[in-house]
């Protein structure tokens, strides 16, 4: 199912968004050496509570995961890199630590993701994963605008990506959200120019380019959920759910709280 929203759509989708953008960017002040990251899943259950929202993750069941999720946040740390079940673990100073994060106001959904350093450590690979990420976003973002096609915005992650020396896994990317978390189109962090679905006003994407330090496979941890780098590498993610407007694209995901 591919949706495009109306305007009123939209407007929840804002809401969505900031909401998301901004339990992010509290969780991120929060997540110091020594933090436990139940911790951090108890506090964005607060928040999304406190903001009128309602969870994607907790009831999430989807064939890929051994669900239900069971939680408010992902929390990927060091070599996990996708659906990180959050557990009794405290941060580290150098950890990398993932928050991926998707929450629905009044039946529209948005989903971000961010990765950092924990406390005063900068480990050079771990700065490198999080800038490649980063640029490969902006990039993918930067060409997504009416017309444009979604093999568009893969290729530009991809360049992105491939130029800074990583190898990219197929088997999760981006993708259309709105009424649900997850829905067509696909948006793969590598593809062709030109291809794919047409880009249209009112459709929203959760754009997310993902990379792990020496490998594009995956493996599973036994919660059944945690996906992990295979070789134990560090790994990096970042995400903003965006609308395809007239104008471009409409980052709905940063936070606005100061």
């Amino acid at each position: 199912m591919i949706e495009i929203l109306n305007e009123d759509q939209l407007a929840r989708a804002r809401r969505a968004g900031s909401l998301v953008g901004n339990t992010l960017q509290t969780l991120r002040e929060r997540a110091t050496v020594g933090t436990n990251l139940l911790e951090l899943d108890r506090l964005t259950a607060e928040m999304i509570e406190a903001g009128g929202g309602v969870s994607c993750y907790v009831d999430y069941a989807p064939s890929f995961g051994n669900g239900p999720f069971g939680h408010y946040v992902c929390t990927a740390v060091n070599d996990a890199v996708l659906h990180g079940m959050p557990h009794d673990y405290a941060l580290a100073d150098g950890d990398l630590l993932t928050l991926d994060l998707a929450i629905s106001v009044d039946g529209i959904a948005a989903d971000a993701a961010i990765s950092f350093i924990v406390g005063e450590s900068r480990p050079e690979e771990s700065v490198a994963l999080i800038e490649a990420t980063q640029c490969a976003l902006a990039a993918g973002i930067a060409v997504a605008k009416p017309d444009a096609r979604i093999g568009d915005i893969s290729h530009a992650i991809g360049g992105v990506l491939k130029s800074a020396g990583y190898s990219i896994n197929m088997e999760f990317g981006g993708h259309g959200i709105g009424s649900t978390m997850h829905q067509e189109p696909h948006v793969a962090n590598n593809g062709r120019a030109g291809r794919g679905y047409r880009l249209r006003p009112g459709l929203l994407l959760a754009v997310e380019p993902w990379v792990m330090a020496d490998t594009d496979r995956l493996a599973v941890d036994a919660d059944g959920w945690t996906l992990r780098s295979a070789t134990g590498g560090r790994t990096a993610h970042s995400e903003h759910t965006i609308a395809i407007t007239e104008d471009g694209a409409e980052i709905l995901t940063l936070p606005t709280s100061s």
